[in-house]
């Protein structure tokens, strides 16, 4: 859907009343189109903590162009070596100087350890204060930039090239103001991290694999797949590599069809909340020529607005069953300690919403649904690292410009669009990306996380 007032803005007329008027103008997001580079940059690195050689080595091998700039791409801080608040005004004066030089669409990113992973009170103070610099400093920045905190835990090394490339790319365009953790919860018998150190081992061992496609020879399926969210999720995990399994309800049978051809997978009509859904989708999956699945992505989801009073309980058990009790059941099979479905260093990802974390006026149904998820993926992250040494985590869309949000009325929709630090509303791609990036083998040490791909959404958290 097109957002007129960012065309509007985006042009001469439009950008020179917005000016006078002191109305926002929303930046035209750079986005990852294949063949553009790995990085934006120019990238400026400082802080000399514990990850500068780590991240040398990362950008070294992501051909980042590095050292000083009139108007760099990224700014990147190491903030592990900060042990007290004192020594905060380095981080200060890092980026006092440089942030107004920013180049548009530009990218802020802050290294630094678990407050709960520190080895005093006064080194977890300063840590957890980089927190709420991160976030004010992305609502500070204009024109498309976003900020972000990078928390590694002391005993994961070798685990950031893959949310540092993430995170200083054109396919987080619409992720700020995150806080996003590595290494916080075990990860027994993990597969290792696709880091600079083990991509020659990832590729020696599978010829197929590289940073370009880092889900070839993966299987995954997705659950809502015909249309919207769901279906540029498909494309996206094709595009990277994987094989594809596309979900979803008989009555979008054609439109199922359509994806699953255009991605080269498969289709497959199911109603995931009826009682035949685990044994259907376990024979398929069980097949010889797929032989269980490496990432499953819970995205179906229905709303059924009504404030509390008005809402029946079909109303309410509809959006319970497709959204939380169905993803339940189905987490139940693929990770059944018996004959589990998901594969060993299996991915899965849920879609949850900001509004399971905010709340939203008649969608009690649905953010009690959407936090339940955020629930799940809390509680399951422990097993499934044991189990399986796998991972399972969360994106939280906010505003993502859909059929559905197309619906909502004019200024309800505007209101929404503008209430993040970018001041526009999202696209499909940008939650696609980040459930790739989730779905990486370089990502093995993120677990239990919810990923917020909202703008940095003035609701909530």
């Amino acid at each position: 859907m097109a957002d007129r007032y960012q065309k509007f803005t985006s042009g001469a007329v439009g950008g020179f009343a917005a000016r006078r008027l002191g109305l926002p103008r929303p930046e035209l997001l750079r986005r990852f189109r294949p063949g553009d580079r790995a990085l934006v940059g120019p990238v400026l690195t400082a802080g000399g903590g514990r990850l500068g050689k780590e991240l040398a080595a990362v950008l070294e091998a992501a051909g980042a162009e590095t050292g000083p700039a009139a108007s760099p791409g990224a700014l990147v801080f190491d903030a592990t070596g900060l042990t007290e608040s004192a020594e905060l005004a380095r981080m200060y004066g890092f980026f006092h100087d440089r942030i107004r030089t920013l180049a548009p669409c530009g990218r802020v990113l802050i290294l630094g350890t678990p407050p709960d992973r520190t080895g005093s009170a006064r080194e977890a103070v300063a840590q957890k204060a980089i927190e709420g610099f991160v976030r004010s400093v992305g609502k500070e920045l204009r024109r498309g930039a976003t900020a972000n905190l990078l928390q590694v835990a002391p005993d994961a090394p070798g685990a950031i090239e893959s949310a540092v490339r993430f995170l200083l790319s054109a396919r987080s365009a619409y992720v700020s103001g995150q806080v996003l953790a590595l290494g916080t919860v075990p990860a027994h018998s993990a597969e290792p991290a696709a880091s600079a150190a083990a991509a020659s081992s990832l590729a020696s061992t599978d010829p197929t694999w590289s940073w370009e496609k880092p889900l070839a020879g993966r299987k995954a399926v997705v659950t809502g797949a015909a249309r919207g969210i769901g279906a540029v999720i498909a494309r996206t995990l094709a595009r990277d590599g994987a094989f594809v399994l596309c979900v979803d309800v008989p009555g979008q049978a054609a439109a199922l069809t359509d994806v699953a051809a255009a991605v080269r997978g498969e289709a497959m009509e199911l109603d995931i909340t009826s009682a035949t859904a685990v044994p259907a989708l376990g024979a398929r999956l069980r097949r010889e020529d797929l032989g269980g699945v490496d990432l499953f992505v819970h995205n179906a989801g229905v709303t059924r607005d009504k404030t509390l009073g008005r809402m029946d309980r079909t109303q309410w058990d509809t959006v319970l069953d497709v959204n939380l009790r169905a993803v339940e059941t189905l987490t139940a099979a693929l990770l059944d300690p018996a004959d589990p479905l998901l594969r060993p260093g299996g991915r899965i990802v849920c879609t949850s919403s900001i509004n399971g974390i905010a709340g939203a006026a008649g969608q009690t149904n649905y953010a009690a649904s959407k936090a339940g998820l955020i629930g799940l993926v809390q509680a399951l992250a422990p097993r499934v690292a044991d189990q399986l040494g796998g991972t399972v985590n969360a994106v939280a869309p906010g505003f993502i410009e859909t059929r559905m949000t197309a619906a909502v009325p004019l200024f309800v929709r505007e209101a929404g669009r503008r209430m993040n630090s970018l001041r526009q509303g999202g696209q499909p791609i940008d939650v696609a990306e980040a459930v790739a990036f989730l779905a990486a083998p370089g990502s093995g040490r993120i677990n239990g996380q919810t990923l917020r791909v909202c703008g940095q959404s003035l609701l909530g958290a």
